[in-house]
């Protein structure tokens, strides 16, 4: 009775652990704010997306109160702004807070509004880094120009928005899960005849575990580089914060291939040790 109680009481704490893991990752590093932008900040450094970006930022600028005389001298100003924008010492300052705008629009509070276009796609709000660049504009060419509250980017398809909400409804779970399998990974070890038994097979889980993760990660990422939303800066984007994602988690599972390995050769010494004694006492 006991073997069949540590045995069912390890398969759940490993059934548990499978989901717990992802779980808490996701909550930690893409539905709580800071780590979503500690995940997504490098992006900004990337030469090629800061470009495309700060185009994309400057081309929103309304030029509406510019008379039309002084459209052309105006024109390369507005370029050059674009290619200088990345270098501004205000740069940083202002995409950390794009990372927080975009987070906030697409984790918002249930209780909150929802967002324009919030129903349909995930929103990048470029809205900090228009009012850098009109801020310049407005100091090199004395114009008077205003920044948009907000400037949104689409980013994704339509049925992303409810995977986000599915995402934030589960990832919180995983800390509940996590003390769930905990509990149960003590009871098979207390339940058990031959301890080392529960120690061999919880490393040989955490190997499979490891495997489940690495090729659930990428099905993820294929799923998601796979679509394409129209928007040339908010693909890039994607992309590469799919990329940043799936490096990330990766860390997360050579650590359980590493656990997994420590535990599976601690019971095989273990249970070699067990069985000597047992041979030398006969």
């Amino acid at each position: 009775m006991r073997t069949f109680v540590s045995a069912v009481a390890l398969i759940i704490g490993v059934l548990l652990t499978a989901v717990a893991v992802p779980a808490i990752w996701i909550d930690r590093s893409v539905v709580q704010e800071d780590g979503f932008v500690e995940l997504s900040g490098p992006l900004g450094q990337d030469a090629d997306f800061q470009q495309r970006l700060a185009a994309a930022a400057v081309g929103t600028i309304d030029t509406g109160a510019i008379p039309d005389a002084l459209a052309d001298v105006v024109r390369p100003v507005i370029e050059a702004a674009a290619g200088s924008l990345t270098g501004l010492p205000g740069y940083p300052a202002a995409w950390e807070e794009t990372l927080r705008k975009s987070h906030r629009l697409t984790f918002a509070d249930p209780a909150s509004p929802p967002a324009a276009d919030s129903s349909t796609s995930l929103t990048l709000d470029v809205a900090p880094l228009v009012a850098l660049a009109t801020e310049e504009l407005a100091r090199t060419s004395g114009l008077p120009l205003e920044a948009p509250e907000q400037t949104l980017i689409n980013v994704g398809q339509p049925e992303h928005r409810q995977w986000i909400e599915r995402v934030s409804a589960y990832a919180p779970l995983g800390y509940s899960l996590a003390i769930g399998a905990g509990i149960a990974l003590a009871l098979a070890l207390v339940a058990a005849r031959r301890r080392w038994t529960v120690v061999f097979s919880a490393g040989v889980g955490a190997l499979l575990l490891a495997a489940l993760w690495t090729y659930g990660s990428q099905v993820a990422w294929d799923a998601v580089v796979g679509t394409a939303s129209g928007n040339e800066v908010a693909d890039m984007f994607k992309d590469a914060f799919a990329a940043a994602a799936s490096g990330s988690f990766q860390s997360w599972t050579a650590g359980a291939a590493v656990a997994g390995g420590v535990l599976l050769a601690a019971g095989l010494v273990t249970g070699i040790a067990s069985r000597g004694r047992r041979a030398l006492s006969r």
